[in-house]
């Protein structure tokens, strides 16, 4: 039976986003089309946006400015937020890609920039076969009840907050 999963990483451990690529390049070596939007980030020049711009079957496209949790005024993310959503269901609806990846959206609904029912009955009414997969900290409940997979990363050590070695190139950027 062929089914378009809904695949959420979530969790307070490192790999979200790079499970979700991986997901990407696996679709893409088996022909799939792949959109990536990236709520959150933007700001920086991450790794992956260099790599995934080579492969034709993977869009990725950066929505957000970076580093939300760190403003006190989040309506220009909320703006951003909203048209990156709009983008989202444009395309989720319009059938051009096997999987869309909506990267740290849990983020955008975990600080109440979108509303997690319109989320969730939008994921829900997908094309039957559109894989999605979400990921970022703090999934709501009702999109972990939505989901056919959940995997929750979990934090054992760490070397920024265990043993305060800087962000490492071509590892978390």
């Amino acid at each position: 039976m062929e089914k378009g999963l809904l695949i959420v990483f979530t969790g307070n451990g490192k790999g979200k986003t790079t499970a979700a690529l991986g997901m990407a390049l696996r679709a893409a070596g088996h022909g799939m089309r792949v959109l990536i939007l990236q709520f959150i980030k933007g700001a920086w020049n991450y790794g992956e946006l260099d790599a995934l711009k080579r492969l034709e079957q993977v869009a990725i496209l950066p929505l957000g400015t970076g580093f939300t949790w760190q403003k006190e005024n989040l309506e220009e993310d909320r703006r951003l937020a909203e048209a990156g959503w709009q983008m989202a269901t444009r395309e989720i609806s319009r059938g051009a890609y096997d999987m869309i990846i909506l990267d740290e959206l849990n983020y955008v609904l975990s600080y109440g920039l979108l509303p997690v029912n319109v989320v969730v009955d939008a994921v829900k009414g997908r094309p039957a076969k559109l894989h999605l997969v979400v990921t970022g900290r703090n999934a709501p409940e009702e999109l972990l009840e939505a989901a056919d997979l959940v995997t929750e990363m979990r934090n054992r050590k760490h070397p920024y907050h265990d043993q305060g070695i800087s962000a490492q190139k071509g590892i978390e950027y």
